[in-house]
């Protein structure tokens, strides 16, 4: 790469940021992803106690009572701490499954739209028969065959979402599939692998980075919900749906212990959330700069005639 072409790099890197930054809910999102990014990350070298430090002597002290920011659980665990590393284990597991989901469904979307007729059909039909499966109970069933615990939930929460990036790729790749550079690279003698690496997934890369931004933040929520259930993290490990489980039971006399994991999960999401639609109006072509963003197709225009108020319609 030449130094012009680093250049020209940085600068467009700098523009993209500057119009997330614009964006008000974007920027929103990604400080509180960055945020508890930060905190999940930092969470070895923070001043805080062992998440599964029991003190049955301290149990259920309210937040600020001097037992701990956010008190203690119903075993006399530091409720801030398990809250610190259950963002941390669920960040990663929904970051995994995610990951997970993206490359299984984005190269079965690829391959379809790619070979199309018998292999478009077979592979299609049976994205189908997954997304026939209500996603809940699908992942229930899967987790129930191979057994409770984080691994086999993350995994859980990958096949059900699997559906969801193969349909959305297939749909891009159909409209790259047809185009001259592709037909131009087959004449060239290149390999299919190479046409799909080179050619076709640079072209639906942003629509795989926008639906994996967007649905991370539905299977942590996906994930939250197994353990809540008891099917996901085992105790004594700290994870939000677990923790949220766990505070159930002692939700009348000690609301702290549930209302903490829950608050944290709901700003995780609503973050992720924010951050996906920031990213997809950054990597959508036609909202650059905020000059091409779709608006009316029809503007109304009115004008004074003979004294009273006259309209038309103009394309």
């Amino acid at each position: 790469m030449t130094a012009a072409g680093a250049i020209a790099g940085a600068v467009g890197r700098e523009r993209a940021v500057g119009r997330l930054i614009r964006q008000p809910l974007a920027a929103a999102g990604l400080a509180i992803v960055a945020a508890f990014l930060f905190v999940a990350i930092a969470a070895p070298i923070l001043p805080i106690p062992a998440p599964d430090l029991a003190a049955p002597a301290e149990r259920l002290h309210p937040p600020l009572s001097g037992q701990g920011l956010l008190g203690t659980d119903q075993l006399g665990r530091d409720v801030l701490s398990r809250v610190i590393w259950g963002l941390r284990v669920s960040l990663a597991v929904g970051a995994a499954a995610t990951l997970a989901a993206a490359f299984v469904g984005s190269t079965i979307g690829l391959v379809a739209a790619f070979y199309g007729r018998l292999v478009d059909g077979a592979l299609m039909r049976l994205v189908d028969v997954l997304m026939a499966f209500p996603y809940l109970l699908l992942a229930l069933a899967v987790v129930a065959a191979l057994g409770p615990g984080l691994t086999n939930a993350a995994l859980a929460i990958a096949i059900v979402n699997v559906p969801f990036f193969a349909r959305a790729v297939r749909g891009a790749a159909l409209g790259v599939v047809g185009r001259d550079y592709v037909d131009a690279a087959r004449m060239a003698g290149l390999s299919d692998l190479r046409i799909l690496a080179t050619e076709i997934l640079p072209n639906v890369a942003p629509l795989i980075v926008v639906t994996a931004a967007t649905t991370m933040g539905w299977m942590i929520l996906e994930t939250a919900g197994l353990s809540f259930l008891g099917l996901g993290a085992q105790p004594p490990q700290a994870d939000l749906g677990s923790m949220l489980g766990d505070g159930r039971k002692v939700l009348a006399s000690a609301p702290h212990v549930a209302a903490a994991p829950g608050v944290a999960t709901f700003l995780l999401v609503v973050g992720l959330n924010l951050l996906g639609d920031g990213l997809r109006d950054l990597l959508d072509p036609r909202m650059a700069d905020g000059r091409d963003a779709p608006g009316p197709a029809t503007r109304v225009e009115r004008e004074a005639q003979d004294g009273g108020a006259a309209s038309h319609l103009s394309p």
